[in-house]
């Protein structure tokens, strides 16, 4: 095997770094999303906060990746990328399995919220940091040629359009005070959700073979 290039070393300390600021950055919104969904008595906004916990632990996955690639630089990173990737796929399930929880909810319970100003506020935010940090992890993925973090900002792009959802329905209530704008949105994401995490299956599967070859 050879050693780390300088270059190499500097796009895994980027990629930690990034994967760090996902972990922080995601407890501390999904901690004000759920008291504010609580409080507010708003189920879109609790179930974006219980989201960004779910981000939290693709996060984990890809830090634990880069921290052992970077620890043993002449062993194959492939078990890495495949453990990466099983938990990217894993938190996409997941993230479907919690919309859907709640748009059955909604539907089940008509609950309408005390008000869906803070999801409007959380939602801004995010939509910004969420979008800047997506593309942080595609550039940084590529130029690593890294599976697991290319997936990882495609989960990081799930929570941009949740944060559009949110955004949306939190406005839409607050104009109109219609319960169940963000159902058809929250359904598209679902679909969205399920193909990516297929793909992070097959992608980890497809390293899986590879090894045995």
């Amino acid at each position: 095997m050879t050693q780390q290039t300088p270059d190499i070393k500097e796009f895994y300390s980027k990629a930690f770094l990034l994967s760090l600021f996902t972990i922080f950055y995601n407890i501390i919104e999904g901690v004000v999303a759920i008291f504010f969904g609580y409080s507010d008595e708003t189920l879109t906004l609790f179930g974006f906060g219980v989201d960004s916990f779910i981000e939290v632990m693709s996060g984990i996955g890809i830090a634990v990746m880069i921290y052992r690639i970077r620890q043993n630089p002449e062993s194959s990173k492939t078990r890495f990328e495949i453990r990466a990737l099983k938990t990217t796929g894993l938190a996409f399930y997941l993230l479907s399995a919690g919309l859907l929880a709640g748009i059955v909810l909604n539907i089940i319970t008509h609950h309408k919220p005390v008000t869906t100003l803070w999801g409007v506020v959380i939602s801004v935010i995010s939509i910004v940091v969420m979008t800047w940090l997506m593309n942080a992890k595609k550039r940084v993925g590529k130029q690593l040629d890294s599976g697991p973090i290319i997936a990882d900002a495609n989960c990081t792009k799930v929570c941009v359009y949740m944060s559009v959802v949110l955004l949306l329905s939190s406005l839409i209530y607050e104009m109109t005070g219609f319960v169940y704008a963000d159902l058809i949105g929250a359904a598209g994401l679902i679909y969205f959700s399920v193909s990516e995490g297929k793909e992070a299956f097959e992608k980890a599967k497809g390293k899986e073979d590879d090894c045995c070859n």
